[in-house]
Protein backbone atom coordinates (compact mmCIF):
# COMPACT_ATOMS: atom_id res chain seq x y z
CA UNK A 1 0.00 0.00 0.00
CA UNK A 2 1.06 3.54 -0.81
CA UNK A 3 2.20 5.58 1.89
CA UNK A 4 2.31 9.55 1.70
CA UNK A 5 5.90 9.48 2.42
CA UNK A 6 6.16 7.13 -0.62
CA UNK A 7 4.56 9.53 -2.62
CA UNK A 8 6.85 12.47 -1.54
CA UNK A 9 9.95 10.50 -2.35
CA UNK A 10 8.94 9.58 -5.32
CA UNK A 11 11.76 10.97 -8.33
CA UNK A 12 10.35 11.37 -11.71
CA UNK A 13 13.62 11.22 -14.51
CA UNK A 14 13.80 14.51 -16.71
CA UNK A 15 12.99 14.26 -20.26
CA UNK A 16 13.22 16.65 -23.35
CA UNK A 17 10.19 19.10 -22.95
CA UNK A 18 8.89 16.93 -20.32
CA UNK A 19 5.91 18.32 -17.58
CA UNK A 20 7.07 21.75 -15.76
CA UNK A 21 8.83 20.17 -12.63
CA UNK A 22 7.21 23.28 -10.18
CA UNK A 23 3.57 22.35 -11.61
CA UNK A 24 4.54 18.67 -10.67
CA UNK A 25 6.13 19.10 -7.39
CA UNK A 26 3.07 21.07 -6.63
CA UNK A 27 0.59 18.95 -7.55
CA UNK A 28 2.36 15.89 -5.61
CA UNK A 29 2.46 18.15 -2.47
CA UNK A 30 -1.26 18.16 -3.54
CA UNK A 31 -1.97 15.01 -3.68
CA UNK A 32 0.11 13.81 -0.43
CA UNK A 33 -1.43 16.26 1.74
CA UNK A 34 -5.14 14.63 0.76
CA UNK A 35 -3.95 11.22 0.82
CA UNK A 36 -2.04 11.78 4.34
CA UNK A 37 -5.54 13.17 5.43
CA UNK A 38 -7.46 9.99 3.70
CA UNK A 39 -4.48 7.67 5.33
CA UNK A 40 -4.63 8.80 8.82
CA UNK A 41 -8.26 8.98 8.82
CA UNK A 42 -8.21 5.04 7.33
CA UNK A 43 -5.82 4.51 10.52
CA UNK A 44 -8.17 6.24 13.19
CA UNK A 45 -11.26 4.92 11.44
CA UNK A 46 -9.69 1.10 11.57
CA UNK A 47 -8.73 2.08 15.27
CA UNK A 48 -12.10 3.04 15.87
CA UNK A 49 -13.30 -0.57 14.90
CA UNK A 50 -10.96 -2.46 16.88
CA UNK A 51 -11.97 0.21 19.89
CA UNK A 52 -15.41 -1.01 19.12
CA UNK A 53 -14.76 -4.50 18.42
CA UNK A 54 -13.37 -4.97 22.39
CA UNK A 55 -16.20 -2.89 23.49
CA UNK A 56 -18.24 -5.01 22.51
CA UNK A 57 -16.49 -7.92 23.78
CA UNK A 58 -16.38 -6.53 26.82
CA UNK A 59 -19.91 -6.20 27.00
CA UNK A 60 -20.64 -9.39 25.84
CA UNK A 61 -18.05 -10.75 29.04
CA UNK A 62 -20.35 -8.71 30.39
CA UNK A 63 -23.79 -9.95 29.53
CA UNK A 64 -22.26 -13.55 30.21
CA UNK A 65 -21.59 -12.15 33.70
CA UNK A 66 -24.58 -10.89 34.38
CA UNK A 67 -25.97 -13.96 32.78
CA UNK A 68 -24.26 -15.98 35.49
CA UNK A 69 -25.16 -13.25 38.02
CA UNK A 70 -28.67 -14.04 36.95
CA UNK A 71 -28.56 -17.56 37.83
CA UNK A 72 -27.11 -17.03 41.17
CA UNK A 73 -29.68 -14.37 42.26
CA UNK A 74 -32.19 -17.03 41.02
CA UNK A 75 -31.13 -19.66 43.19
CA UNK A 76 -30.60 -17.25 46.09
CA UNK A 77 -34.23 -15.38 45.64
CA UNK A 78 -35.36 -18.46 46.32
CA UNK A 79 -33.70 -18.65 49.67
CA UNK A 80 -35.13 -14.53 50.18
CA UNK A 81 -38.48 -13.44 50.88
CA UNK A 82 -40.82 -12.46 47.78
CA UNK A 83 -39.96 -8.73 48.28
CA UNK A 84 -36.08 -9.35 47.65
CA UNK A 85 -37.29 -12.13 44.62
CA UNK A 86 -39.00 -9.22 43.00
CA UNK A 87 -36.45 -6.56 43.39
CA UNK A 88 -33.56 -8.54 42.19
CA UNK A 89 -35.74 -9.58 39.24
CA UNK A 90 -36.44 -5.67 38.36
CA UNK A 91 -32.78 -5.05 38.55
CA UNK A 92 -31.87 -7.72 36.35
CA UNK A 93 -34.14 -6.82 33.78
CA UNK A 94 -32.89 -3.22 34.07
CA UNK A 95 -29.37 -4.46 34.15
CA UNK A 96 -29.82 -6.65 30.43
CA UNK A 97 -31.88 -3.85 28.95
CA UNK A 98 -29.39 -1.42 29.32
CA UNK A 99 -26.67 -3.84 28.31
CA UNK A 100 -28.97 -4.80 25.30
CA UNK A 101 -28.79 -0.70 24.52
CA UNK A 102 -25.08 -0.03 24.96
CA UNK A 103 -24.43 -3.28 22.44
CA UNK A 104 -27.29 -2.42 20.06
CA UNK A 105 -25.62 1.25 19.89
CA UNK A 106 -22.30 -0.41 19.67
CA UNK A 107 -22.98 -2.27 16.91
CA UNK A 108 -24.78 0.57 15.22
CA UNK A 109 -22.38 2.98 15.21
CA UNK A 110 -19.84 0.07 13.52
CA UNK A 111 -22.18 -0.63 10.97
CA UNK A 112 -21.87 3.29 10.53
CA UNK A 113 -18.33 3.26 10.68
CA UNK A 114 -18.07 0.03 8.08
CA UNK A 115 -20.70 2.05 5.68
CA UNK A 116 -17.99 4.74 5.78
CA UNK A 117 -15.04 3.42 5.57
CA UNK A 118 -16.60 1.69 2.39
CA UNK A 119 -17.47 5.01 1.07
CA UNK A 120 -13.89 6.54 1.94
CA UNK A 121 -12.14 3.31 -0.23
CA UNK A 122 -14.49 4.20 -3.14
CA UNK A 123 -13.56 7.91 -2.82
CA UNK A 124 -10.61 6.43 -3.39
CA UNK A 125 -10.48 4.19 -5.67
CA UNK A 126 -12.55 7.14 -7.90
CA UNK A 127 -9.80 9.41 -7.44
CA UNK A 128 -7.24 6.81 -8.81
CA UNK A 129 -9.46 6.21 -11.61
CA UNK A 130 -9.99 9.90 -12.38
CA UNK A 131 -5.84 10.60 -11.83
CA UNK A 132 -5.03 7.85 -14.05
CA UNK A 133 -7.28 8.76 -16.92
CA UNK A 134 -5.94 12.24 -16.86
CA UNK A 135 -2.28 11.34 -17.03
CA UNK A 136 -3.31 9.04 -19.41
CA UNK A 137 -4.68 11.70 -21.69
CA UNK A 138 -2.06 14.03 -20.68
CA UNK A 139 0.55 11.47 -22.28
CA UNK A 140 -1.23 11.02 -25.55
CA UNK A 141 -1.25 14.78 -25.85
CA UNK A 142 2.38 14.22 -25.33
CA UNK A 143 2.65 11.51 -27.48
CA UNK A 144 0.53 13.50 -30.55
CA UNK A 145 2.39 16.76 -30.03
CA UNK A 146 6.30 15.42 -29.47
CA UNK A 147 6.12 13.63 -32.85
CA UNK A 148 6.43 16.51 -35.42
CA UNK A 149 8.81 18.39 -32.84
CA UNK A 150 10.99 15.29 -32.17
CA UNK A 151 11.44 14.73 -36.04
CA UNK A 152 12.09 18.35 -36.45
CA UNK A 153 14.74 17.77 -33.72
CA UNK A 154 16.72 15.27 -35.39
CA UNK A 155 16.52 16.94 -38.69
CA UNK A 156 18.56 20.05 -36.86
CA UNK A 157 20.74 17.56 -34.89
CA UNK A 158 21.47 16.71 -38.21
CA UNK A 159 22.18 19.37 -39.92
CA UNK A 160 24.77 20.41 -36.99
CA UNK A 161 26.59 17.40 -37.14
CA UNK A 162 27.16 17.41 -40.42
CA UNK A 163 27.84 21.61 -40.46
CA UNK A 164 30.90 20.54 -37.93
Amino acid sequence: MLTPLDIHNKEFKRALRGYDADEVDEFLDEIIKDYEHLYKENLNLKDQIENFQENISRYRDLEDTLHKTMILAQQTAEEVKKNAEKEADLIVRNAKQKAEEIIAEAKERIMELKTEYKELQKTVQQFKAQFKGFLIAQLELIENGNEESSITEIGETIVRDEGE
